[in-house]
């Protein structure tokens, strides 16, 4: 919570330590002056990114508690000259600085090891045919809005279209800062309910589809992956029906032997590039199976249950016979599931983040 000061401000930059990060980023910036700094590279790397983001946690807050002096000496000038036009103004301000301290207050629960890195997401149809594959489509599309309205990139990394309509599979990177950390609370199973365009009778159907949500890993020594571990194949691209659509082999297929995991990347023209693409791909998802076995190694002694795959059902989404989103782990509704579709995400992952702090989650 923050705490108010006698003036009715909050005083955001004493709670969250403004001054520690500061400091920090001193002594990082001591450590990147030494002449020998950059022997180690990979530690060095890890400094400046630690620098960077020290610097940028402070330097934001401190622009905040500049906007808030500047409106409480307004506050007092409105106040002696009795100007209202001044007051208004002020208002407006203090709404959008109030929000903008919600907005930094949520992002400290972002704090995970990873959650400040882009995302490797993958959404597969599930058992159903058309019906799951327009659904995995309609996901992926509200994924690549909700980057949109965020400012992300976002790069279609591979993409199994279905059959009739939709996709069966598609893995899309997602770039920009903290995309892991809101997007890790849209891994699970999805379900729609609506009635079916593809049904001549226009049934109500039930789909599912799968969301994989995997951190990007920023270099190979993170996951080690061995010399003999790794088959490769080279194929051509393909769209929709197999039809080949180059007549060179650019597209790759990797598959990590001990695990079995395989990618593949055919979007790119370049074979070098669509490797380069599988291998961070594959090595994000390597770090995801190592994450989640050590989630369950814990669960496991502290004696909890932890339900995997497909019986993991984290949200609803109901079209018809009523409009509602649901997320069935924090209880968060919408009625309004079009918007949600168009990318309109944030709350449901805000409420998810806040469950895991042991905040209190309300739905307006």
């Amino acid at each position: 919570m923050r705490r108010r000061c006698t003036s009715g401000f909050p005083t955001f930059w004493c709670v969250f330590d403004v001054t520690g990060w500061e400091r920090r980023a001193t002594e990082l910036e001591a450590q990147a002056s030494r002449p020998d700094f950059w022997q180690d590279p990979q530690a060095a790397q890890e400094t400046m990114r630690d620098l960077a983001r020290y610097r940028a946690e402070a330097e934001q807050w401190r622009t905040l508690e500049r906007r808030a002096v500047e409106s409480r000496d307004l506050a007092e000038l409105a106040e002696m000259e009795g100007d209202e036009a001044l007051a208004a103004d002020l208002a407006r301000d203090l709404g959008a600085l109030e929000k903008e301290v919600d907005r930094l207050e949520f992002e400290l629960t972002l704090s995970g090891p990873y959650d400040e890195r882009n995302a490797v997401l993958a959404v597969h149809a599930g058992a159903g045919g058309t019906e799951s594959q327009d659904w995995a489509e309609m996901l992926l599309r509200m994924y690549l809005r909700w980057a949109e309205r965020r400012g992300f990139g976002a790069d279609l990394v591979d993409m199994t279209p279905g059959e009739e309509a939709g996709i069966k599979s598609a893995t899309v990177e997602i770039q920009g800062r903290h995309a892991y950390g809101a997007l890790r609370s849209e891994r699970g199973v999805h379900r729609l309910v609506r009635l079916s365009p593809f049904d001549a009778d226009h049934a109500r159907h039930t789909s599912f589809a799968l969301v994989e949500v995997m951190p990007e890993v920023d270099d190979s020594a993170e996951v080690a992956i061995g010399p003999d571990d790794l088959r490769i194949d080279v194929f051509r691209a393909s769209g929709h029906g197999g039809q080949n659509v180059q007549k060179n082999s650019t597209a790759v297929r990797i598959t990590h032997l001990p695990s079995g995991i395989v990618v593949a990347c055919q979007n790119e023209r370049s074979q070098s590039r669509n490797k380069d693409l599988a291998m961070r791909i594959l090595r994000a998802r390597l770090l995801e199976l190592e994450l989640e076995r050590q989630t369950e190694e814990r669960a496991r002694l502290k004696g909890e249950h932890v339900a995997a795959g497909w019986g993991n059902q984290i949200r609803s989404y109901v079209l018809h016979p009523y409009k509602l989103v649901k997320d069935l782990r924090t209880g968060y509704e919408s009625t309004e599931p079009q918007a949600v579709l168009d990318g309109d995400l944030d709350p449901f992952m805000e409420a998810y983040l806040r469950a895991q702090v042991g905040q209190e989650v309300t739905t307006p």
